[in-house]
């Protein structure tokens, strides 16, 4: 009775570390595609810019690190810039910002997001993206 009492213990010390593995695993699937998101919310940004390239070199784009979305505007610049940033938050979180800079040669656009429940992710992770235009 005692040998299939410790069997039983050793199998359930077992399963709770494939669940705690399984478990792991999903945080980081969740992690690995937010950072996938990332880079295309992007490049989408790059992509508007080079519709509208004449603007972007002159730096009308250009706009800091916000998380609030701009109210909505009447020119082609805010609403491009409106409809990134509403993107961005509706893929990454409400918490979600993204930055534009742009030189008169080289763009590049930033989002920032929580990734605090990956293993090792940090609250505040940005992924930044530069392209010629």
């Amino acid at each position: 009775m005692i040998e299939v009492l410790v069997a039983v213990l050793i199998l359930a010390i077992g399963l709770l570390g494939v669940a705690a593995l399984q478990a792991a695993a999903l945080r980081n699937s969740q992690s690995s595609y937010e950072r996938s998101e990332a880079v295309i919310q992007s490049y989408s940004m790059l992509d508007m810019m080079r519709a509208n390239v004449d603007a972007a070199r002159a730096g009308s784009y250009n706009v800091g690190w916000t998380c609030t979305v701009p109210a909505a505007g009447t020119s082609r610049i805010a609403a491009d810039r409106r409809a990134w940033l509403q993107n961005v938050q509706a893929v990454m979180g409400e918490t979600a910002c993204g930055r534009i800079a742009c030189t008169t040669t080289v763009c590049t656009v930033g989002v920032r997001w929580d990734d605090s429940r990956g293993t090792q992710g940090s609250a505040t992770l940005a992924i930044e993206t530069s392209s010629q235009l």
